[in-house]
């Protein structure tokens, strides 16, 4: 199975003030999302964050972790985590890290920013950045945390709600 969520930001007290997360502090942030995958992903499972892994926490409790945590990863690099090089991430315990957008199964752009195509275009983009909000048409679909209830979505998930009708 994929799973596909973004920004989850570790260490990041100030974004629970920003998009009035449901948590005390950093920390029981990052004890609710670390437990959150490892609750949903398994081992033989692929999951994709796209993007705003960290803004403050260090390398090695990054390190600790990543890697303790089940799955494949993929790290399609967001504005916080583009400060760091993609070595950097791939030291933490991320299998394959992407600066940029990646078409991912032909029909998915996978990215951390909105990417915005040709009105007639197949593609879905399948994004994070705007956390709690979200473009009027199924053909983007946000995956902040803020908007998958804090755990990784499954891939056929977002399909279906793409497909939804806006409005």
């Amino acid at each position: 199975m994929v799973y596909i969520w973004s920004d989850l930001h570790f260490g990041h007290a100030n974004i629970i003030k920003y998009c009035d997360r449901p948590f005390t502090d950093a920390e029981a942030m990052n004890k609710a999302l670390l437990h959150a995958w490892r609750v949903t992903v398994k081992p033989g499972d692929t999951i994709i964050n796209l993007g705003d892994v960290s803004l403050k926490e260090n390398k090695e409790y990054l390190s600790k972790a990543i890697q303790s945590l089940p799955g494949y990863k993929i790290l399609i690099m967001g504005n916080h985590d583009r400060k760091r090089p993609l070595s950097w991430w791939v030291d933490v315990g991320f299998n394959e890290v992407y600066k940029y957008p990646i078409v991912y199964e032909g029909k998915y752009i996978l990215s951390h920013d909105i990417v915005e195509a040709a009105k007639d275009s197949p593609f879905i983009n399948i994004h994070g950045h705007l956390h709690r909000h979200t473009m009027d048409h199924p053909r983007y679909v946000n995956v902040c945390v803020e908007m998958t209830g804090y755990k990784p979505v499954p891939l056929e998930a977002i399909v279906v709600m793409s497909q939804q009708p806006t409005g």
